[in-house]
Order: C-alpha cells, then sequence, then structure tokens
C-alpha cells in the first residue's frame, strides 16, 4: 500500500523489532521522517518508556510536534487469576492504557494517533483475564481520546494471529499452532506483518475514520 508522507513525522513507539520495526520502515518508504522511541534505546533511537512520565515528557520537549504516533507497545501478563503479580498487571495497563494516555497528555500530535489492541480482547478465556482486559481497554481509549484530541484522529488496530517472528519460541510446533489460527479465519490463513503494516499506514492519511478499532483478524468469527 502506498502512501505519501513526504513532509511528516512518524514517531513509533515499540519500534525496533518485528511490526513496529515494519511500520517505521514503511513510513520511511513513503517519505516521512521517523523516530523510534524505546525504553530501551541505543545512539538512533528516542528514550521513551511508558512506564516513566518524564521519559515521555522529555522525549516530547525533545521532538516538539509531530504529525502521527503510532504506539505498539505492550508488556501482557498472561496468567491465570491465582498467578496474577499487581506490578506486572499495572505494567500491562500501562504499556496499553495509562503510557498511552500520557503520550497524548505531553506531545503535540497533529494529524494521528494509531494504538494496538488485540483480538483476546474479544475473546474470554482462563489465563487471558489481564490481556484480554488491557486489550479491550486499549480500544476504550482509542474512542474516548478521538473526542478528546479532536481533530487529531485516534484509532486502534486489534490483530489476530500474525506470524511476526512472536510465535518462533514454539519451535517445531508454530507451524501447526499457526494452521490452527489459520482455520479459524474465514480467509483461510494467518496475517502476516505486511498486512499489519498496511493497516496502519491506511490509517495515517484516512481523514475521515477516528475513534475506531480495526479488527484485522481475517474475519475470525467472534
Amino acid at each position: 500500500m502506498s502512501k505519501n508522507l513526504q513532509g511528516q513525522s512518524v514517531l513509533v513507539i515499540g519500534g525496533k523489532h518485528r511490526i513496529g520495526a515494519g511500520i517505521a520502515a514503511a513510513a520511511r518508504i513513503a517519505g516521512a521522517t521517523v523516530y523510534i522511541a524505546s525504553h530501551e534505546p541505543d545512539a538512533s533511537q528516542i528514550h521513551l518508556d511508558l512506564r516513566d512520565e518524564e521519559s515521555i515528557a522529555s522525549a516530547a520537549k525533545h521532538l516538539g510536534a509531530v504529525d502521527h504516533v503510532v504506539s505498539t507497545a505492550s508488556l501482557p501478563h498472561g496468567v491465570a487469576i491465582a498467578d496474577l503479580e499487581r506490578q506486572k498487571t499495572i505494567d500491562a495497563f500501562t504499556a496499553k492504557v495509562i503510557g498511552p494516555l500520557l503520550v497524548a497528555k505531553h506531545f503535540t500530535i497533529t494529524q494521528s494517533f494509531v494504538l494496538f489492541s488485540g483480538q483476546v480482547g474479544w475473546r474470554p478465556a482462563r489465563g487471558s483475564v489481564v490481556t484480554g482486559v488491557t486489550n479491550q481497554a486499549a480500544a476504550s481509549v482509542a474512542l474516548h481520546l478521538a473526542a478528546e484530541l479532536a481533530p487529531v484522529r485516534v484509532n486502534a488496530i486489534s490483530p489476530g494471529i500474525i506470524d511476526s517472528g512472536a510465535w518462533d519460541a514454539k519451535g517445531d510446533a508454530k507451524s501447526q499452532f499457526l494452521q490452527a489460527a489459520a482455520n479459524r479465519t474465514l480467509v483461510g490463513h494467518t496475517g502476516e506483518v505486511a498486512d499489519v503494516v498496511d493497516t496502519v499506514m491506511w490509517l495515517l492519511s484516512a481523514g475521515f475514520v477516528t475513534g475506531e478499532t480495526i479488527h484485522l483478524e481475517g474475519g475470525r468469527p467472534q
């Protein structure tokens, strides 16, 4: 998907790896000046830790106004309720809810803000209560921030199973896992990084779309 972002700036929070890195690369190809923010930056990145408001404020002061912000940050805490840890639960909410709100507080965003939710927010199951609640909360953040920041557009993406590298740790079981996930979709396959990147790039210039959560899940029935 080709979009012209010439002369615009894009801040990608969590843009070092996988989907975030794909978004950053696509935005550069489209002509944007891209800033990558990470809680563990190197010399080429912006230090921004969503758990630390001071780092958010400092990054905002350093960069000034930006046209677009995309936050792919996630700190999932996928455990049974009996194993829930308070700080990890707070961190999960910070990555998806509190941190993006603080980014909206400190940054001057002139065009759009894209957040990441996830399909587990709409599919309750044992062992996923924190991940599910935080992902659905991210969609609520997009809805309410769209009203708060208008005319800046705020949207969220809810990806399904994406072959982004996140499942590589499954080893030999990965292909079986992905095939089972594909069988639950209407399109018969899982998503690729390019599917997510294309959707983000569309949202950066979709001038009549705000307050929405885009379910990028291959038509998997709710």
